[in-house]
């Protein structure tokens, strides 16, 4: 079984060690993602659909609601991953020059020189609570893949944004019910759009499905339930509209590699902004 073997929550995003022995689902996030092989055998990541290979170096570059999910060619042999989940805000806040995006040009990045002495896993193993260290190893080390990303003319795509006033009235119907059950037609018809074009339109702006958005949210929200509170597992799932404790751990190690009680042992708060 996949395991958290540690995992660092403050201003920045989060940053987990894990140990993945699966295949996950394809799902997204509003952060940016990097990924590094530690140790084990290589593995790799699709990014929209496409391999991406995950070993010694080479890393993975994500981009904010970009779609992906992590591939385990041997399933049950554990490979050792950092992986790094960057708010954009934080992110462009730090590096102090003018970013209009967390985004990344290209998804495969070269692990050698400076950036292979900065991957260095045990920065993340007993980490002081408020060490400050930890905000500007994440920021150069983002910074680092960030830059080499975008080298060359062919490394940034066509990029799209949410401008559709009927589809950013879909969104904020899907954020205030991220704890219902949701169907997606009704929301569709809430902004006026037939069921083919919301899902065109969806896809086109957000750049992934409206099903994976809403599991997005409710991987926020059970993230944040999970490690600010103290309430049990399953009231977190049944208050996410999910019908057991069982249903709730499926949902979240295919969409966050382990369960969510081993999560929320492995989490440590830092109280880093």
């Amino acid at each position: 079984m996949s395991e958290a073997v540690a995992v660092l929550h403050g201003g920045f995003g989060r940053v987990c060690l894990y140990a993945m022995d699966r295949t996950m689902v394809p799902h997204a996030h509003r952060e940016g993602h990097l990924l590094f092989h530690v140790q084990g055998p290589p593995s790799e990541v699709y990014v929209d659909g496409r391999p991406i290979p995950l070993g010694p170096g080479q890393a993975v570059a994500v981009n904010p609601w970009q779609t992906h999910y992590y591939g385990q060619p041997t399933p049950g042999v554990q490979t050792l991953v950092l992986v790094l989940y960057i708010r954009p805000t934080w992110f462009r806040s730090g590096i102090g020059r003018k970013v209009s995006a967390l985004r990344f040009g290209r998804a495969a990045i070269q692990v050698s020189g400076n950036l292979r002495k900065l991957v260095d896993a045990s920065a993340v193993i007993d980490r002081d609570q408020g060490d400050p260290a930890i905000n500007d190893w994440l920021l150069t080390l983002t910074e680092y893949c960030f830059d080499q990303s975008r080298r060359g003319d062919d490394a940034l795509g066509p990029f799209a944004s949410v401008h559709d006033f009927r589809l950013r009235k879909a969104i904020q119907l899907l954020e205030d019910r991220v704890c219902e059950p949701v169907e997606l037609d009704a929301v569709a018809r809430a902004a006026g759009l037939s069921r083919p074009h919301f899902y065109k339109l969806f896809r086109y702006q957000v750049g992934v499905t409206p099903n994976i958005y809403l599991n997005s949210l409710r991987m926020e929200r059970a993230i944040d339930r999970l490690t600010g509170s103290n309430e049990a597992v399953a009231s977190i799932g049944l208050d996410l509209g999910f019908s057991s404790q069982a249903a709730f751990s499926r949902f979240f190690i295919a969409n966050g590699v382990v369960p969510p009680s081993a999560y929320r042992r492995s989490a440590q708060i830092a109280c880093v902004q």
